[in-house]
C-alpha cells in the first residue's frame, strides 16, 4: 500500500511539474506551443477520444487484440523451441544459431514483407509482433533449461524420473524463474513492435497517433503515449507481478 501511494505521490508530482513548465512556456516560449502540450489538454483528448468519439477506445481495442494474438503465439512457440534447443546439441548448434541470428534482425524490418505476403490489415502486425517476441522467448526458455542443477537431474533419474517425466517434473518447474522473463520480455518487444507496425500499417493506437502527428494535434499524440505507458504499467505491477508471486509460491520457489 505504502509502495503505491509512493508511486502515484510520484506521478502527481511529474504532472504538476509537467504544467508548470507548459505554463512557464506560455509566457515565455522556451518551446513551440504546439509541439508542448499540456497534461490537462492531453487528459481532455483522452475523455473524447474515449467518451464523445470512441476513437481511442476503438484503437486501444484493435492493438490490444492484435497483441494478446501474437503475444500468445510467441510464448507457445519460443517456449517449445527452446526446450527443444536445450535438450538437443544437434538442433542448438544449427537451429540456435539461426534463433541468434534472427534475434538480432528488428521484427520491424520484416513488415515490408509481411505487407507483400500478406497485404494490408491485422494479420502482417500480428505476425510482426509474434516475431518480435518469439526469440527473445526462446533464448530465456533455453538459458533456463540448461541453467538447471545437474544434481537435480540425477535425484530425479534415481527417483525413477526419465524421459518426458523428467522435463514436466523437473526441468520445466526449475526453469520457471527464465519462462517469467521471458514472458515479460516477449510482451515488452511484442508491445514495440505492434507500435512500430502500426506506425506504418493499418489502425490500433499508432495509426491514430500518426494521424494526430499529421493534424498536429499533440495533445492527442501525448495521450496515446500516456495510453502506451499506462499498459505498461499495469502489465507489470497488477499482471506479472501477482502472476510471478503465485507461480514462485505453487512450485516452493518463494
Amino acid at each position: 500500500m505504502i509502495t503505491t501511494v509512493r508511486r502515484v505521490l510520484f506521478f502527481i508530482i511529474l504532472i504538476a511539474i509537467w504544467e508548470a513548465i507548459y505554463r512557464l512556456n506560455l509566457s515565455y516560449e522556451f518551446f513551440s506551443v504546439t509541439a508542448f502540450p499540456s497534461p490537462i489538454n492531453s487528459v481532455t483528448e483522452l475523455y473524447i477520444g474515449f467518451f464523445e468519439t470512441g476513437i481511442l477506445t476503438e484503437a486501444l481495442f484493435t492493438s490490444i487484440q492484435r497483441l494478446l494474438v501474437g503475444f500468445i503465439i510467441a510464448v507457445i512457440i519460443g517456449s517449445l523451441l527452446g526446450l527443444l534447443l536445450a535438450r538437443s546439441k544437434i538442433a542448438d548448434e544449427t537451429l540456435g544459431s539461426l534463433v541468434i541470428a534472427l534475434q538480432s534482425i528488428p521484427s520491424i524490418v520484416w513488415l515490408p514483407i509481411m505487407l507483400m505476403l500478406f497485404g494490408s490489415g491485422t494479420l502482417p502486425i500480428i505476425l510482426i509482433v509474434t516475431l518480435g517476441g518469439t526469440w527473445v522467448m526462446t533464448s530465456n526458455m533455453r538459458l533456463g533449461i540448461k541453467s538447471v542443477q545437474p544434481i537435480l537431474i540425477r535425484a530425479a533419474r534415481t527417483m525413477g524420473y526419465k524421459g518426458s517425466e523428467l522435463i514436466w517434473h523437473v526441468m520445466i518447474p526449475a526453469a520457471v524463474p527464465s519462462f517469467l522473463s521471458g514472458t515479460r520480455l516477449a510482451w515488452a518487444f511484442g508491445w514495440r513492435a505492434l507500435m512500430a507496425a502500426e506506425l506504418i500499417g493499418s489502425g490500433g493506437l499508432g495509426r491514430t497517433l500518426m494521424d494526430a502527428r499529421d493534424f498536429y494535434n499533440m495533445d492527442l499524440v501525448i495521450a496515446i503515449m500516456i495510453i502506451i505507458a499506462t499498459i505498461g504499467l499495469i502489465m507489470e505491477f497488477v499482471i506479472f507481478d501477482r502472476i510471478e508471486k503465485k507461480v514462485f509460491a505453487r512450485w516452493g520457489l518463494s
